[in-house]
């Protein structure tokens, strides 16, 4: 049986494919298009994910869309009911949007399909999922667990913005709800918006800057903005907010409450308040979801915890919950976001609704390290760097895997292009730009001269899952990079008096460890365990690398510029390659060096996309 499951017209629309209950295939639309957070039909997704099985649509027993749009209509209708007449302006905005294309979603992907199957039995093959019933079904069904607590946490879906259910086998139950206004996902984009970054983005770079300042506003948002009960059930003030009916996330009394108007963006960050408002929002998001997460372990005695939806994504959080103990085991969908909703339809649709059935083997994961998408042959590769116009050299594996160890060693900064391409916002080792976590200047070269990004931005380090507790305070798997942990105490430097006197954006430059490139200010790092089992050849570069250098740990950021998707093709890699600091690329079993390259083909990145 295949099932194909789209996320569409919101944003980061994306396809995947479930044959008999086995996850082939899944993808985002903007690696294709090449448009971030594209919220398009999915076409590209879903004909990699139907070329993948081999089958056209016509070979696809259900199509599963991840949220209801109907049910979406309603809410936005009594928002602006019960809000009017404010918001009128944000009305007339949307109405027209929603009359002429969203209400009739139905209708407009039938159309699409038609286009594929001019005998699409849309009537009995088209299914629509709830928004975090998808969610939740992407965390439950592919973790390792035959019973979970899953927990949903995102800005809002139909009227869901926070949810828990019971899995058990097969069976999905959802036991409690927030619903919208009262969302944390939301409450973390209006910090979002008021610190100076873009929303549905930049919650990752507010994460970021949380330990360059203090958190010094975090009980005037529980107490304020928030009723926070004992269990972790919340509502907001919506005196402060502006999102049910404005057009911006805050308002004028929440710019009193914390001083003064939003940040323009992209000024600098000068202002220690932005940091000390980032460390804050951070620190009352912890204090939250710790009650809900101790409250659901008491409350039902499970043992494991699946977490999905975009608050899932912070995974400082992630890490305190790990670390507080209430559940013995954790697991979080690595596409926790909305093209997670395009895999979660599909399980559910298996699972669910046609009783599929599902073994939990209690170590390994299905999601085969996220490692979904293209993944083109040898001779393809080499056929399409031909024609860029690049020089590259064709070596075995062992010598690639040699060549590469030896540049990371010698402090160079390498585009990594192999296997299949990750599902999910995080790059894993499939496509990725690759560092030394030992040099004390690589975490600024990465962001100013290779991504073109923020200063304060951190790296993660990708770690040798044998090793991992060595170097960090872990010692379980984190394959998807969704948990902070702190960098091991005998692998950290002492600080001076002056150094410990430094504040903000000063701490910045002041190595901390011996893998100072991946060491944050406060000694946390976003880990990533590497396996032999999911990813053999990037698990035989970094044993390489130790052998080298005696370090199990490398930098680990994805094969992009800020504002680009993470590359998809091996000519996308060459571009990006061609227009950064990025020294070699290893590609396949191909190896290019910037100095060989012809010097024509040089690109100005770093203007070429948008910023996010």
């Amino acid at each position: 049986m295949r099932i194909l499951g789209l996320s569409a017209f919101y944003h980061d629309s994306a396809a995947a494919l479930v044959e008999d209950g086995r996850i082939a295939a899944a993808a985002q639309e903007e690696r294709f298009t090449r448009k971030k957070h594209d919220a398009a039909f999915p076409t590209h997704a879903m004909e990699f994910c139907l070329e993948k099985a081999g089958c056209g649509l016509e070979g696809v027993d259900f199509v599963a869309f991840y949220d209801k749009p109907f049910l979406k209509f309603e809410r936005l209708l009594e928002t602006y009911l019960a809000f009017a007449p404010r918001g009128f302006a944000s009305f007339k905005m949307a109405m027209p949007l929603w009359l002429r294309e969203k209400l009739f979603q139905k209708d407009l992907l039938r159309k699409k399909f038609k286009t594929y199957d001019a005998g699409f039995d849309w009537a009995n093959k088209l299914l629509f999922a709830e928004h975090h019933q998808s969610h939740a079904a992407s965390a439950f069904y592919p973790s390792p667990f035959e019973r979970a607590v899953v927990l949903t946490m995102d800005g809002v879906g139909e009227w869901a913005t926070t949810s828990a259910a019971i899995g058990n086998g097969n069976k999905l139950d959802v036991i409690k709800e927030i619903h919208f206004p009262h969302s944390l996902g939301l409450l973390y984009s209006a910090f979002t918006y008021y610190t100076g970054f873009r929303v549905n983005s930049g919650e990752y770079k507010v994460m970021g800057l949380a330990p360059y300042g203090e958190p010094r506003y975090r009980d005037k948002i529980l107490d304020t903005l928030m009723d926070v009960k004992e269990d972790g059930s919340f509502r907001l003030d919506m005196s402060y907010f502006d999102y049910c009916t404005g057009l911006t996330m805050t308002n004028g009394r929440f710019h009193d409450l914390f001083g003064g108007p939003p940040r323009s963006p992209e000024t600098e960050l000068l202002d220690q308040r932005h940091m000390d408002l980032a460390a804050s929002i951070q620190a009352a998001t912890e204090e939250v979801v710790l009650r809900l997460t101790r409250s659901l372990a008491k409350e039902t005695s499970e043992k494991n915890l699946c977490l999905a939806g975009g608050v899932a994504l912070n995974c400082v959080a992630n890490g305190h919950v790990l670390r507080d103990g209430a559940f013995d085991n954790i697991w979080i969908q690595p596409a926790a976001g909305d093209a997670g909703g395009a895999l979660g339809a599909a399980l559910s649709v298996y699972h669910r609704y046609q009783d599929g059935p599902r073994k939990a083997n209690g170590a390994m994961d299905s999601m085969r390290g996220a490692y979904l998408g293209p993944e083109p042959a040898q001779s393809e590769i080499e056929e399409r760097l031909s024609k860029a116009g690049a020089r590259f050299t064709t070596v075995s594996g062992d010598e690639l895997i040699d060549a590469t160890a030896r540049a990371l060693a010698e402090g160079k900064a390498v585009g990594w292009f192999q296997g299949a391409m990750e599902f999910g916002p995080r790059a894993l080792g499939g496509r990725s730009i690759l560092g030394d976590a030992r040099s004390p200047g690589m975490q600024k070269t990465l962001n100013l001269k290779v991504k073109y990004r923020e200063s304060f931005r951190p790296f993660a380090p990708s770690v040798l899952r044998e090793d991992v507790d060595e170097w960090f305070t872990l010692d379980t798997d984190s394959p998807y990079m969704l948990i902070v942990a702190g960098v091991a105490e005998e692998k950290r430097r002492a600080m001076s008096e002056a150094e410990e006197a430094l504040f903000g954006i000063d701490k910045l430059n002041v190595a901390r460890s011996e893998i100072p490139a991946i060491t944050h200010v406060d000694y946390s790092a976003r880990v990533q365990t590497v396996h032999r089992e999911t990813n053999p050849r990037y698990h035989a570069l970094i044993s390489r690398f130790k052998e080298l250098t005696g370090c199990p740990v490398i930098v680990n950021t994805s094969f992009n510029v800020r504002g680009e998707p993470i590359v998809c093709t091996p000519e996308d890699a060459f571009h990006c390659f061609m227009g950064t600091g990025i020294e070699v690329l290893s590609i396949g079993d191909c190896i290019l060096r910037k100095e060989d390259q012809d010097p024509a083909l040089k690109k100005d990145y770093k203007d070429a996309f948008e910023l996010d």
